[in-house]
Order: C-alpha cells, then sequence, then structure tokens
C-alpha cells in the first residue's frame, strides 16, 4: 500500500497548529509520540525556534480535551528539556572569532557528529545542522563588517568557507580541511595561524 502524502497543515499560529496536528492523529489519549509528532509539525512548519515544549503542547491539547499520559508526557518533557540543556551547553563551547578557535570547535563538531550517527539521532543531527547554520552566518556578517580590521574579516570569512563545506559535506569535512590547512596560500595568508 503506497505511503499516504503528509498533509499540508493548515493553521497559521502555533497553537492552533498543535490542535490541528492533534486532531489529524485522532488518538483517544496523547503521550510521548504524539507530542513528537506535533513538535515536528511545529519545526517543518514553523522552524526550530519556534518549538514548543512537550508540556506546554500537552496543556494546549488537554484544554481542548485530550486525556494525557501523565507519567509518558512528563518523561518526553525532562528528555526534551535536558537535550535542549545539553545543545545549549555544547553551543556556548564553541568559539568561531578566531582560527585556532574556530579549529577546536570544528573538531568538536565532529565529534558530536559522529556521536548523533551511531546513535541514529536524526534530530540532534538536525539540531547540529542548525547551530552550524547560525554559526556560518554569524561568520559571513564578521566577514563583511566595516567595524572590524582586515585580519579579522579574513579570518572570519574563511570560518565561514568552513561552515559551508561542513554543512554541505559533513563527512567530508575533515579531510578537506587537512588538505585547506596545508595549502600554500592558506598557509601564507594566515602565517601566525599555522600551529592551530
Amino acid at each position: 500500500m503506497p505511503k499516504s502524502p503528509e498533509p499540508r497543515w493548515s493553521a497559521r499560529t502555533k497553537h492552533d497548529l498543535i490542535i490541528e496536528v492533534w486532531e489529524h492523529l485522532d488518538c483517544e489519549s496523547v503521550g510521548a509520540p504524539e507530542l513528537e509528532q506535533i513538535q515536528q509539525a511545529l519545526r517543518e512548519k514553523f522552524g526550530e525556534g519556534a518549538l514548543e515544549s512537550p508540556a506546554s503542547i500537552a496543556r494546549s491539547v488537554a484544554d481542548e480535551g485530550a486525556v494525557l499520559r501523565h507519567p509518558d508526557v512528563f518523561d518526553c518533557d525532562l528528555k526534551w528539556r535536558q537535550q535542549n540543556l545539553d545543545n545549549r551547553k555544547f553551543q556556548e563551547e564553541l568559539d568561531f572569532d578566531s582560527l585556532a578557535g574556530a579549529f577546536q570547535s570544528m573538531v568538536k563538531l565532529e565529534e558530536r557528529r559522529l556521536e548523533l550517527l551511531t546513535n541514529d539521532d536524526t534530530r540532534g543531527l538536525t539540531q547540529l545542522r542548525d547551530i552550524v547554520t547560525s554559526a556560518q552566518t554569524d561568520s559571513l556578517l564578521r566577514a563583511r563588517s566595516k567595524i572590524m580590521d582586515r585580519v579579522q574579516r579574513d579570518e572570519a570569512k574563511e570560518v565561514s568557507q568552513w561552515l559551508t563545506i561542513w554543512l554541505q559535506a559533513p563527512e567530508l569535512f575533515s579531510d578537506w580541511l587537512d588538505l585547506r590547512r596545508r595549502a600554500p596560500e592558506y598557509r601564507k595568508k594566515f602565517k601566525t595561524e599555522e600551529s592551530c
């Protein structure tokens, strides 16, 4: 039997989308699987920044008459909050303001990516890509800044390129970066950073 197409949500607000997805699920009670499906719909329609906690989603559907599987909701919310806290801590450990800091951060990104791949954590991989995309955007803005000196802009442009390559082909990135850092033009341009 062919897979049915994904529904097109008509809701214009997060609250309305939560209710629309819950009604579409047509379930007697709500627990972790349903909350995660609602979160996925929120992520797809409004982006990662619009995500609601499982507890908040559960409150919204309960107000509309859903029966909650409370232990399941609690565990789901606790797991989600812990993962978000871990992601925030991880993001704070990253430093893309210099080539040396960026190199160390790229090592951490690769370690995290491999860990998430090993655990088959697609949500974690998506969040990691979001972190890298944000860092890439910040580096690009610094590279274009008129208030930074030329050396800082050059480094920011280089870091932005690293992050772009990582986003395009993370599995090839480590080899690419090794070759990039050995290139004569790189060594000449960033001679003070050769030891990074």
